[in-house]
């Protein structure tokens, strides 16, 4: 029905009223907000912070980070510099791109940011913070990463996952060599490796039975990586991101990701806590999660939750350091023949006549270890560490860090940064010869495991798993091309979000070697 003109002088009289009252209240409330300002820029002064590119209205810097972060904010670093602000969504954060300024954030102020931004995906997979990687600093924090650490480096886990990697190992070979000399997908063989050694060190002998076959669990995990990686709105912006989330099917999205992965957990779980279980013949992580879960003695109360917090963070650190790693080294060396036979010819020269690499011989490779560490800083795992988070106020240099300010170090744009490198984008080994530079969170020119409070506890797990793998394959096979296949073919593009793997599956030839062909440098 339409309306007549009187109806409509009506309305018009009522909005013109309502318009009227509200530019009544604006201009009341306009000396207050001149006030407010003013207060803000008054505390601000003598604050100075770190450069920052132009930002749009809302999204702020959010559309300069493009498909490849680590590659967008290191070209963008050139121009602002090592130490730049960006206004991601609502939240600020700086972005550290030299060996300098990162180790001004990991070790002189490593106290002040060394907790982690709340975020929805980590949040939920560590089942609220019960975990060691996404945990926030504190009590629990320090208690559970104390666990964590002594029974990763205890020599009954030591030697756990010692059998576990060379059983895994031993399979790999077997496998290439009766699929030797056929092309080969090195991708799903080396991801099954990682998986199989974490599996077995985590949940003992049932992984690998009918409960993970078809590999129902690792595509399950696999989501719940993903989940971790995508973008959540409610990260850039808290108060309405939720109801995005919600919107674009996130929420949802995460929320079946992660129903799937406790249910697994929630298994093993309950298959170790089962009285009928046969008493095991070597004790598995789960088991001594279970043993700090029965010990009602302790002021360290552990619950069924954070058991499976624990299991996740292996799952996620164990996997991903040793497979992506691994994958991009075999690609680095099929690309360098000098360098392939190079580190074959010491292998083979110091291994001799035997069947395979043992782990007492790892410690003899010299040029094996500057392999993987040259690997390690062309490829880190992690082209960004995760996130942390300013607790306080304190200064990278000139530039004064606010409170609630998250700070990302670009370790892909450290391990490639032409005044610590010299021809940073080339894969030379060698360069490792003249100094003593290590991973192990001492020197800040490579840090693909971090450094300080939050260096990956997984470490010198991490690093063995890649150097046993990697020895045994090149002592084992040497390795060649598909026919056809220029080295200049194979293509070193990446993908990914949380970690950046190779985008086409690598596939080459394995030659077995009878032991006879060593090599010469």
């Amino acid at each position: 029905m339409w309306m007549n003109t009187s109806h409509i002088s009506i309305m018009l009289i009522a909005n013109f009223s309502q318009l009227e009252w509200l530019s009544g209240i604006l201009l009341f409330l306009l000396p207050v907000f001149t006030y407010l300002l003013l207060k803000k820029k008054k505390k601000m002064g003598g604050i100075k912070l770190p450069p920052s590119p132009p930002k749009l209205p809302i999204i702020g810097n959010l559309h300069l980070l493009g498909n490849f972060p680590h590659r967008s904010l290191e070209k963008l670093s050139k121009k602002h510099g090592p130490v730049m602000l960006l206004q991601l969504g609502r939240i600020p954060t700086v972005i550290v791109s030299s060996a300098k300024t990162a180790k001004q954030v990991l070790k002189t102020h490593d106290i002040d940011c060394c907790t982690r931004p709340a975020s929805p995906g980590p949040n939920r997979f560590s089942y609220n913070g019960l975990d060691v990687v996404f945990a926030s600093y504190g009590d629990y924090w320090k208690e559970m990463r104390k666990c964590f650490v002594s029974e990763l480096l205890s020599m009954r886990r030591g030697r756990s996952f010692a059998d576990a990697r060379e059983a895994e190992v031993d399979k790999l070979i077997t496998s290439l060599s009766q699929a030797s000399p056929k092309p080969f997908n090195l991708d799903e063989k080396i991801f099954a490796l990682a998986d199989g050694i974490i599996g077995t060190v985590a949940f003992g002998k049932i992984y690998g039975k009918d409960e993970f076959q078809n590999q129902v669990f690792q595509n399950v995990l696999g989501e719940a990586m993903n989940m971790l990686a995508s973008f959540s709105a409610e990260d850039f912006f808290p108060r309405i991101g939720r109801f995005i989330d919600a919107l674009t099917g996130f929420h949802a999205r995460l929320e079946k990701s992660f129903y799937e992965l406790d249910a697994f957990l929630q298994m093993v779980l309950d298959q170790h806590l089962d009285p009928a279980r046969p008493r095991p013949e070597h004790e598995d992580l789960v088991d001594f999660l279970i043993r700090l879960f029965k010990d009602q003695s302790s002021t360290f109360k552990v619950r069924e939750n954070n058991v499976k917090a624990m299991l996740f963070d292996t799952f996620v650190g164990g996997i991903v350091t040793t497979s992506v790693t691994i994958l991009w080294a075999m690609s680095e060396l099929i690309k360098n023949p000098r360098v392939m036979n190079k580190v074959q010819a010491e292998i083979r020269n110091c291994i001799g006549r035997k069947a395979k690499v043992e782990g007492e011989d790892v410690a003899k490779l010299k040029y094996l270890k500057m392999v993987v560490k040259e690997t390690f800083r062309l490829h880190p795992p992690l082209t960004m560490l995760l996130p942390r988070e300013a607790m306080r106020h304190f200064k990278i240099g000139d530039y004064d860090i606010l409170p609630k300010t998250r700070i990302l170090v670009n370790v892909w744009a450290i391990g490639r940064d032409p005044n610590n490198w010299e021809n940073p984008d080339e894969f030379y080994p060698e360069r490792f010869e003249e100094n003593d530079i290590d991973f192990k969170g001492s020197d800040f020119d490579l840090l693909p495991f971090g450094a300080g409070r939050r260096i990956c506890p997984g470490l010198a797990m991490g690093a063995t798993n890649v150097e046993f793998t990697l020895a045994n394959l090149l002592h084992c096979f040497d390795w060649e091309l598909p026919s056809g296949m220029k080295r200049e073919d194979i293509s070193m593009e990446e993908e990914g979000r949380l970690t950046y793997q190779r985008k086409i599956p690598l596939c080459l030839v394995p030659i077995r070697n009878n032991g006879q062909n060593l090599n010469s440098v």
